[in-house]
C-alpha cells in the first residue's frame, strides 16, 4: 500500500494494531454525532491509524478535537483533503455526493454513511456480520446501510442461514438521536417545559415528541410508506442478496434519547422452535441474546446504548402460523447502526487487502 503524499495531519502511526500496516484516515463530518463516534470507535478497536485528518464544513473548521493524546484541528473539507489518505469516512449528509468522487480520484476508499450510494448497483452495501465478501468488489465507494436496516439484518442473517426467510414484518421504535443533535435537544427541552407547565413548540419533528410517539420518519413515498420504511425493504434485499423475501415496515419515532428498538415477525421456510432460534442467535457474531422472561430480562434501549452488539430477546414462536418467529431487537444506532459498522468495514478492507494503491 503506497503512503503517497501527505498534507497536514497528525501522525499516529504507532497507535494501530501490531503487525498491521498503518492506514491514513480522513473523517468528513468529524464534528457531528457520528463523526465523534467514529473517532471514539477507531480508538477503542485499535484500528491501525497512521495519519488522522478531521474535516467538516466551514462552520466547524478550526475546532480542536482529540484522538488519544493528540489534538487535531478540524479543517474545511475541500477536494484536496484526501491527498495521501487511504480511507475516507463520510459521516453523513450531502458531503459524499460533493466530495466522494474527489476522494476516490485521490486513491481513497470511501465509506459513506449517507443514503447517497446505498442502492447504486455499482456500490457494495455492507454489514460485516452479513455480507463481508462484498467489500472485495468495491470500485472506490462502499455504502454503510441505514441504521435500522443494520440492526435488523444482523438478527435476520443467522435465522436466514438456518431456515430461510419468506416474509418479515418489522415495526421500529427509533430514538430521537437518529435525527441528530436537534432531536435530542427537542426531546429534552419539550420534556422539561411540559413538566413545568410550559410550552416548547416542535421544530425538528412534525409534532411534539415528548410523551408521544410519531409514526412518521422521513418523507412519504409510494403506497404511503415513508422513505425510512422503503430503505429497510430495499437495503435488506441488497444486503441479503435475496429480493424474494417479503418485507414490510412501519417506522416510529419514540421519546427515547439513544438506541433503536425493533419488533420483528419472521416467517421462515423451515420451522424453527423458539429454543432452536435462541441457540442459533446466541452463537451468531455480533449478537447478544437477553431472553429470560421469568426474570424479566429482555433488551431495552436504556441498557443497550453505547454498545456495539445487537441485543435480541422475546424470542418466541408465532402462534398464528406454522413456521414463524417473533423477536425483539435493540441496537445503538450511532454505534452499530453507523460508526462501528463503518469501522468494521474498514477492518475488512485491511484484512482482505482491498485498499487502493494511490
Amino acid at each position: 500500500m503506497s503512503q503517497g503524499m501527505r498534507k497536514e495531519g497528525v501522525s499516529l502511526a504507532n497507535g494501530g494494531q501490531t503487525g498491521m500496516p498503518s492506514v491514513n484516515v480522513v473523517i468528513v463530518g468529524a464534528s457531528g454525532a457520528v463523526g465523534h463516534e467514529l473517532i471514539k470507535v477507531l480508538d477503542e478497536r485499535n484500528f491501525p491509524v497512521g495519519e488522522l485528518k478531521l474535516c467538516a464544513t466551514s462552520r466547524s473548521a478550526g475546532k480542536v478535537m482529540n484522538y488519544r493524546d493528540k489534538s487535531i484541528t478540524v479543517e474545511e473539507t475541500t477536494p484536496d483533503s484526501f491527498t495521501g489518505m487511504d480511507i475516507a469516512f463520510f459521516a453523513g449528509g450531502a458531503a459524499s455526493k460533493e466530495f466522494g468522487p474527489a476522494a476516490v480520484e485521490c486513491g481513497c476508499v470511501v465509506i459513506d454513511n449517507s443514503s447517497n450510494f446505498r442502492l447504486d448497483p455499482e456500490v457494495p452495501l455492507v454489514v460485516p456480520e452479513v455480507n463481508p465478501e462484498d467489500v472485495k468488489w468495491h470500485k472506490g465507494i462502499i455504502a454503510n446501510p441505514n441504521c435500522s436496516t443494520i440492526i435488523m439484518v444482523v438478527a435476520l442473517k443467522p435465522i436466514y442461514d438456518a431456515a430461510g426467510i419468506k416474509r418479515v414484518v418489522v415495526s421500529t421504535y427509533q430514538a430521537v438521536s437518529g435525527a441528530g443533535t436537534e432531536g435530542i435537544e427537542e426531546l429534552s427541552g419539550q420534556t422539561g417545559a411540559i413538566i413545568n407547565g410550559g410550552e416548547y413548540p416542535p421544530s425538528k419533528f412534525p409534532y411534539q415528541i415528548a410523551f408521544n410517539l410519531i409514526p412518521h420518519i422521513d418523507v412519504f413515498q409510494g403506497m404511503d410508506y415513508t422513505k425510512e420504511e422503503w430503505k429497510m425493504v430495499k437495503e435488506t434485499h441488497k444486503i441479503m442478496h435475496d429480493s424474494s423475501i417479503g418485507i414490510t415496515a412501519t417506522t416510529v419515532r419514540v421519546p427515547v434519547f439513544r438506541s433503536h428498538s425493533e419488533s420483528i415477525n419472521i416467517e421462515t421456510d423451515k420451522k424453527l422452535s423458539a429454543g432452536e432460534a435462541k441457540k442459533i442467535l446466541a452463537e451468531a457474531p455480533g449478537i447478544v441474546v437477553a431472553d429470560e422472561p421469568e426474570a424479566k430480562k429482555y433488551p431495552m434501549p436504556l441498557f443497550c446504548s453505547d454498545q456495539d452488539e445487537v441485543f435480541v430477546g422475546r424470542i418466541r414462536e408465532d402462534n398464528s402460523i406454522t413456521s414463524g418467529l417473533n423477536i425483539w431487537v435493540v441496537g445503538d444506532q450511532i454505534r452499530k447502526g453507523a460508526a462501528t459498522n463503518a469501522v468494521q468495514i474498514a477492518e475488512l478492507l485491511v484484512r482482505y487487502g482491498c485498499l487502493r494503491v494511490r
